[in-house]
């Protein structure tokens, strides 16, 4: 699914670093994913992706939301991602553009940062509001 939306596929997968949230429609095939990468204050947003047949549905709204729960769960501070064709569904839900520039250092060293995403990528960042989590509250998600 990530190749059919145009997203790197490189740093995906058990042992890369990123962890995805993934959305599996009623015939049983993924209908969306979203992963996070890094651990600390400053995480990366990867590769928001729907199907075909899932968008329009809302699917990914609630994705990002999960994605955003399971970030201030692990006590994150921001969110980064970098974008080439959604600033504006992003901007509409929360994200700033800033310049590139500005990334952390831990951002600007990851794959996607310094390798995958062209130097024409929109830096975006959102403040994520931290949670505890009530099951378990020294658990975190990775």
């Amino acid at each position: 699914m990530l190749r059919q939306c145009e997203l790197p596929t490189d740093g995906v997968g058990p042992t890369a670093g990123a962890s995805f949230l993934v959305a599996v429609g009623p015939d049983g095939l993924v209908a969306g994913g979203v992963g996070l990468e890094g651990v600390g204050p400053d995480l990366l947003l990867r590769s928001l992706a729907v199907a075909v047949d899932f968008r329009g549905t809302g699917l990914g709204d609630e994705l990002l939301a999960a994605a955003e729960r399971a970030a201030g769960v692990s006590q994150a501070q921001r969110i980064f991602l970098l974008t080439t064709t959604a600033e504006e569904f992003f901007s509409g839900r929360g994200y700033m553009a800033i310049p590139r520039r500005q990334a952390p250092n831990c951002i600007r060293s990851s794959k996607e940062f310094a390798v995958l995403c062209p130097g024409s990528a929109q830096l975006m960042v959102k403040v994520v509001a931290t949670r505890s989590n009530d099951s378990n509250p020294n658990t975190q998600v990775h």
